[in-house]
């Protein structure tokens, strides 16, 4: 039975990075469908299995080019039309701390190279269309750089440096590698490995849940002498990719579809923030503000998140919108996230790889909604759009015809996430995303949260410097810190 989406006007959808939370009032009917959705969706996240009527992904039994998966499309897509040639360039920083044998960590990185398809695949026009090549397995080989011997205040700032200088060379999607790996060392028990990386390869999941558990059980194995302790993956992104082509149909596809023409029939009006004239096309340009929270208050937010049954995405997220609220005036708000709608299948789970779609998330902010009030909204939009997060970006951009503005981000200009928690890997290794920047951005502001148990919860805003000046972008963290103080203390207030 197709799903009957609620009026338009009412909770609006969301998609949270960071999960799901379902509790909440529910009619009967629409919360056994969801649910039964959400449940198998969760799972999935968890590692569990799937639901048992689905059969397993196959893996493809010839190796010819495959299609792309519809995340790696929208991004091979905008890709070829960006005016940045390296919008889509990430950089991760790795650190290592204590002894370091550059040996165990090249053979570790070779490893995971061989392991995952994704790292070592090509994409190729061919007849209109796009394809995607695995190549042959070989090394990588790591730039290494000694630094101790400059002035100890010097090194961090030369080991960024060299690592901005790879993250702002363009990669050329037709040939390997994507990926270009540059260890510095700081001193005897200080090392970072930067690794500049097409965003094609990689999503959150694959940073903190991939990435870095492989590369520490590897690393500790090969250093101690001993073979690899990974199980093979059980598929490739390209025997994912062949699957959701044929997945994605017929009435899985029409009632997901149907669900968004409601849910964005009335189109949503631009946001009217920043107040800097916005150059006539979109410039991509990008810079990183990265903040920290207090303690006290990261502890204040887990708390009145755990009271009122959602995930700190949506707190987070609540804030967000109530602090635009307050700079345009506008009640019915669009904020996009990165979702991680291909994660939802057991076999991906351990997969290095690109599985996100953008979605919209329209908080109605009418009749000024209490805080409280606004996170049972965020939690009812994010249960109701957890099973209608498929549908390709850009298939709906097309299907509502709103992608003519070339001088903004089609549907929503901001964007919100939070980052997958990452395994206790001891204190050898740590990670820190997005500490380089590219000079490139997608949106014109983008709110990124880091919950981290040792250290607290860390964010950035990486922003467009065409649009913002860095005292904006102060301004704007001191604010949103309020905001959140505020719902702490008073979460009955009002916008």
């Amino acid at each position: 039975m197709a799903h009957q989406p609620r009026p338009a006007g009412t909770d609006r959808v969301a998609r949270a990075v960071s999960g799901v939370s379902v509790e909440g009032a529910e009619t009967a009917a629409a919360a056994t469908s969801r649910r039964a959705r959400l449940d198998a969706y969760l799972k999935a996240r968890s590692g569990a299995a799937g639901p048992r009527h689905e059969a397993p992904i196959p893996v493809r039994r010839d190796r010819e080019p495959a299609p792309l998966s519809f995340g790696q499309e929208g991004i091979w897509r905008k890709a070829q039309s960006a005016s940045s040639s390296t919008l889509y360039n990430e950089t991760i920083t790795i650190h290592r701390h204590g002894p370091l044998q550059v040996a165990a960590l090249q053979k570790s990185l070779d490893e995971i190279l061989r392991r995952h398809e994704a790292w070592r695949t090509t994409f190729h026009g061919r007849d209109g269309d796009v394809v995607q090549r695995v190549e042959p397995w070989a090394p990588v080989p790591i730039a290494v750089h000694d630094l101790r011997g400059l002035p100890e205040g010097e090194r961090l700032p030369e080991a960024l440096r060299l690592a901005a200088d790879d993250a702002r060379l363009p990669f050329d999607l037709t040939r390997g590698p994507l990926c270009r790996p540059r260890l510095v060392h700081l001193d005897d028990e200080e090392h970072k490995l930067f690794m500049a990386v097409h965003q094609i390869l990689l999503d959150g999941v694959s940073v903190y849940r991939v990435l870095m558990p492989e590369l520490a059980a590897l690393y500790d194995a090969y250093a101690a002498g001993r073979p690899s302790p990974l199980a093979e993956p059980p598929i490739q992104v390209s025997d994912f990719a062949t699957w959701q082509r044929g997945w994605l149909t017929g009435d899985i596809l029409a009632e997901q579809l149907a669900y968004w023409d409601t849910q964005l029939a009335v189109p949503p009006q631009p946001l009217r923030w920043p107040d800097r004239p916005r150059p006539p096309r979109q410039t991509h340009g990008g810079a990183i503000h990265p903040f920290a929270l207090p303690p006290e208050l990261g502890a204040g937010l887990r708390a009145l998140a755990g009271r009122e049954g959602v995930t700190l995405f949506v707190t987070f997220l609540a804030a967000f919108a109530r602090l635009l609220h307050r700079y345009t005036g506008q009640e019915d708000l669009v904020m996009g996230t990165p979702s991680p709608a291909g994660r939802k299948r057991s076999e991906v789970q351990g997969l290095l790889g690109y599985f996100l779609n953008p979605v919209a998330l329209r908080l109605d902010l009418a009749d000024g909604p209490t805080f409280r009030q606004l996170l049972a909204q965020g939690r009812r939009v994010v249960a109701e759009a957890v099973g209608h997060d498929d549908v390709p970006f850009e298939r709906l951009v097309d299907r509502l015809g709103v992608a003519g503005d070339p001088s903004r981000h089609p549907l929503f200009t901001v964007a919100i996430s939070q980052e997958p928690p990452m395994p206790d890997l001891g204190s050898a290794w740590d990670l820190t995303p997005m500490d380089v920047t590219s000079g490139g951005a997608r949106w014109d502001l983008y709110l990124v949260v880091d919950d981290r148990k040792e250290r607290g919860i860390l964010g950035r805003v990486q922003y467009n410097p065409d649009l913002f000046e860095p005292r904006a972008i102060e301004t704007f963290l001191a604010d949103y810190r309020r905001v959140l103080e505020d719902a702490v203390r008073h979460p009955d207030s009002v916008a």
